[in-house]
């Protein structure tokens, strides 16, 4: 990478290191050797993120990221990899940048041509999918479904979706969305899944 006076300089590398959904044992070898040995984590949530590093006896620094400052830390980060220091990015759970807004910290990396490394792992969205039993070789991720705001409308946009979606819902909303969903599609195949990975760990198909 060039400076802007034309001088080669090197850049560090942005680490997406996925975490686990539930068990804590569910991390691969190379990103517990990554978050060991790189010099900053940035995490959604720090305190989540250092019961993980806690019980794998790791002690790099962490530093937050999420949507209330993601402006102003994203572009301490960028500035911190173009001065040639390495990041590890996880999220709270999973893989960083699904259904999560942490992709704009890559998006900005990659718009100052800073190299971007996937660390693979663990996946709510596959790990859901694999034990649901409906078919899997095409598939919709739809997220969280909006509160309020264009919600009626995207899913009325679903209703003719022939592929499997996998939707995600906090516990407390749980009952309205199916009802809504019901309203909506009528009687279809669907899979509940909940606490995957963990000890409760809850799948209910009808």
């Amino acid at each position: 990478m060039r400076n802007k006076k034309g001088i080669e300089v090197s850049v560090g590398t942005l680490f997406i290191v996925s975490t686990p959904i539930g068990n804590l044992k569910d991390i691969t070898h190379r990103s517990l050797e990554l978050l060991s040995n790189v010099g900053l984590i940035a995490a959604e949530d720090t305190r989540r993120t250092g019961i993980l590093l806690k019980r794998h006896k790791i002690r790099t620094p962490l530093s937050s990221f999420n949507s209330y400052n993601q402006v102003k830390k994203g572009k301490q980060f960028i500035a911190r990899l173009i001065g040639g220091h390495d990041l590890a990015l996880v999220s709270d759970a999973g893989t960083p940048g699904v259904s999560d807004p942490l992709y704009h910290l890559t998006r900005a990396a990659l718009d100052e041509d800073i190299p971007v490394v996937s660390l693979p792992g663990p996946s709510a969205v596959l790990t859901a999918l694999v034990v649901s039993g409906l078919p899997v070789n095409r598939f919709a991720f739809e997220g969280f479904l909006p509160r309020k705001k264009g919600r009626r409308k995207l899913i009325e946009e679903l209703v003719d979706e022939k592929r499997t979606m996998v939707i995600f819902e906090s516990p407390h909303r749980i009952a309205k969305t199916l009802n809504e969903l019901y309203q909506a599609m009528g009687s279809r195949e669907a899979v509940l899944a909940r606490e995957l990975t963990k000890i409760h760990e809850d799948v209910i198909r009808g």
